[in-house]
């Protein structure tokens, strides 16, 4: 059966069962619980609590150590480069993200690449910290193999998501939020289709001969049996007549800024037995007031996107939405209603659950 949390009853619990559980001192469950809890609340269930599952498996395999404790291996005033040593993703970006935004804060504009971390939950969660501070935010992060480049039909690249966040004022939501992955869907959201049995549209991913798959289930099976071939699309799909280029371009982009300027490991080689996830990111920070008087640049964003929110509508169609109102919406919505979890992902935490020895209260 579906249930129905408060945000707080949620956050306690995920905090419970990574300290109870799954060995995370209290700070890295803390950050850890609020990134999961955050992404149910705004809607994004790919990457809320039902990632549990999924952390699970990478503390059991070896690629994630909680415990271990991020560092800096290079260092200017306005850049950092951490190795996060496989740690907790969620406590290493945490660590990353405070440090940009204070050499931000002195310097104007500040940058992280960060190598051997793990997955950090929504990109836009750290993204935002920035823009709370009238920061443009930046947040990119590469993840294991699934993208198929353009005219090939090996796994190479991550999902790869790019996440910008510009504070603009006003009303709801005052922060453009532009977070996405460079596939057409973030692996989460197949993981979402084949716990509900929901058929996958065109242009999501491919079986290992380069054909369309719309079983998620049976997608599922052979991304996780074949660990080569077969996967996402990026965006535009297949071939260049639709643009698959660009999007399998913006994918390379973040694997050069994450991995690249790591000096990490790249897509195709995370996640291999004996050496941790490899996972890499990268961070930025630019203070609007390098452009002019910061409340003025926050009210002239504000006119263009409320140009464009009030411009004429499809036929059928009553709104148009800016990147991150319904986010903002849902979250508001979560606050007051509750975050309601389906069927699945409560039958995975009653699981947890019970591994923990914790009672159903």
């Amino acid at each position: 059966m579906k249930a129905t949390y408060t945000y707080g009853e949620l956050a306690k619990l995920t905090e419970t069962l990574l300290t109870a559980l799954y060995g995370y001192s209290p700070a890295e469950a803390r950050i850890t619980a609020e990134v999961l809890v955050e992404a149910d609340a705004r809607n994004i269930p790919s990457h809320g609590v039902s990632r549990l599952d999924f952390y699970w498996e990478n503390l059991k395999g070896g690629f994630a150590k909680p415990g271990a404790e991020p560092d800096i291996r290079y260092e200017t005033p306005s850049s950092l480069v951490v190795d996060g040593h496989d740690g907790v993703g969620p406590y290493i970006a945490d660590f990353s993200v405070r440090r940009i935004l204070e050499k931000a804060e002195k310097q104007g504009s500040a940058f992280c690449s960060v190598r051997n971390s793990n997955h950090f939950g929504i990109a836009g969660f750290w993204a935002e910290k920035a823009a709370y501070k009238d920061m443009i935010g930046l947040a990119f992060t590469n993840t294991r193999p699934c993208g198929i480049p353009t005219f090939g039909r090996e796994r190479v690249l991550g999902t790869n998501p790019i996440c910008a966040a510009i504070p603009c004022g006003g009303d709801s939501p005052w922060i453009f939020m532009l977070d996405m992955a460079t596939t057409t869907v973030a692996h989460g959201k197949v993981e979402v289709y084949d716990r509900r049995k929901q058929t996958m549209p065109a242009g999501w991913a491919v079986d290992d001969k380069g054909v369309v798959m719309h079983d998620a289930t049976a997608f599922e099976k052979l991304f996780w049996a074949n660990p080569q071939f077969g996967g996402h699309l990026y965006l535009g799909g297949e071939g260049e007549e639709s643009g698959g280029h660009k999007g399998f371009g913006l994918g390379l982009l973040v694997e050069l800024l994450c991995s690249g300027l790591s000096l990490g490991v790249a897509s195709y080689d995370t996640f291999q037995k004996g050496k941790g996830s490899g996972i890499t990111h990268f961070f930025g920070a630019i203070r609007l007031d390098l452009f002019g008087d910061a409340q003025a640049l926050k009210a002239h964003i504000r006119g263009i996107l409320d140009h464009i929110k009030n411009g004429a509508k499809a036929e059928g169609q009553g709104r148009i939405y800016l990147h991150g109102e319904k986010e903002a919406e849902s979250r508001a919505r979560a606050l007051t209603n509750g975050i309601t979890l389906d069927e699945a992902t409560c039958t995975m935490l009653e699981s947890l659950r019970a591994k923990a020895g914790l009672s159903g209260d």
